[in-house]
């Protein structure tokens, strides 16, 4: 069996109402309210919509810092190579990486969405131990399937129910997202440590015969390496990579436990109102009589792919992830979300889910999900 991590249960009576303050308030009465100057300052950004105008801004001015950079390269480059020698010592020993160059190679996409998620910039950095927004947070009252799993199985024997499951069609989901910095700049002005948490449940509540039970919950805490980049590819801009050590399991005895552990590549591409997330991943494997799902891959898949767009409030995102593999073994899933907005904290939000895992008890069982109902936070 596996057991939800204490330490992040903990912490979920207080996530959700310093998360609000990372939405990005829409009125100025709100933005005043914040005590850190550079969270305040990205408030007041976020209401002038000088987001993508400060990416660019700030992509122009990395370009030419670089540009600047390589030409005082090329006039001060010795013709004697014992010369060049030296002189690069003399540079390691007396190196100074606060001049303006350097400030605005480091400030290169500051204000895309990635950089308003992961702080990337050196200008976006907001210090350590503040509760972030990570994946969206909802409730959709409304969560309809188009097949209920009453008999979830996996290879092993010890997690094969027997006994049919009394479950409605319609239930409850809901998810809680969160996460924080714990460590910054540890390669000079790059690189920072991250630990996420996020909970999503599936709950029966309209089935009042079985006592309206939670029929799934997902457990996923994780530990996340994040690097700033700073290249073009086919008219995106990558601004990030990333490492994370990803755990994820129901927390339920057998036969119903499910798990597994990952490490997972984080690879962040944007482009004006869209951003681009491919996670290809490694699990970890377990010994045999421990494994509860050893196929999970060839079914929730080797890896995923997430597109976002965001304006004007709405937001849009497509998440694709496939098994990597052919014939038997090939089996993946299409998960589309719609956020919208209501009012200045509430939007609505509608789910679609086809495929298969959209859940762990789920993970090898295909069917169609529709949800409705509403969010508080967004992935932008």
């Amino acid at each position: 069996m596996r057991h939800p991590p204490l330490a992040a249960l903990a912490l979920l009576p207080l996530a959700t109402p310093t998360l609000l303050l990372a939405a990005s308030p829409q009125t100025l009465e709100a933005c005043a309210g914040i005590e850190s100057d550079a969270r305040r300052l990205q408030c007041y950004d976020a209401l002038a919509g000088r987001g993508s105008h400060d990416a660019s801004l700030a992509d122009q001015a990395a370009a030419e810092a670089r540009l600047a950079a390589e030409d005082v390269a090329v006039e001060n480059k010795p013709a004697d190579p014992a010369e060049s020698r030296l002189r690069q010592r003399v540079d390691e020993l007396f190196k100074y990486d606060e001049s303006a160059s350097a400030q605005a190679l480091g400030n290169a996409g500051r204000g895309s969405l990635l950089d308003s998620r992961w702080e990337l910039a050196r200008d976006s950095k907001l210090g350590t131990f503040n509760l972030r927004a990570y994946k969206p947070v909802y409730l959709l009252p409304a969560f309809w399937t188009s097949e209920t799993n009453e008999l979830p199985y996996s290879p092993n024997p010890a997690n094969r129910v027997t006994t049919p499951q009394n479950l409605q069609n319609t239930e409850l989901k809901f998810q809680l997202s969160f996460k924080t910095k714990v460590a910054e700049n540890l390669f000079g002005d790059n690189g920072d440590v991250w630990v996420g948490y996020t909970q999503s449940s599936r709950w029966q509540a309209y089935n009042s015969e079985t006592s309206r039970p939670f029929r799934e919950t997902n457990y996923e805490p994780e530990a996340i390496l994040v690097f700033r980049n700073s290249y073009h590819l086919g008219g995106w801009a990558g601004r990030m990579t990333g490492i994370s050590l990803t755990h994820q399991s129901n927390g339920r005895a057998d036969p119903l436990s499910r798990s597994w552990n990952r490490v997972i590549l984080n690879v962040g591409l944007d482009r004006e109102n869209w951003a681009l997330v491919l996670r290809p991943w490694y699990r970890i494997e377990e010994d045999a009589e421990d494994d509860n799902n050893h196929d999970m891959e060839d079914y929730i898949g080797r890896g995923d792919a997430t597109l976002t767009y965001h304006r004007d409030g709405h937001e849009v995102s497509l998440m694709a992830r496939h098994s990597l593999r052919g014939g038997d073994r090939s089996h993946g899933a299409l998960q589309l979300d719609w956020g919208f907005p209501i009012n200045n904290l509430l939007r609505g939000h509608v789910q679609v889910f086809d495929g298969y895992g959209e859940s762990m008890i789920d993970y090898n069982h295909k069917a169609t999900y529709i949800g409705l109902g509403v969010s508080l936070l967004e992935w932008y």
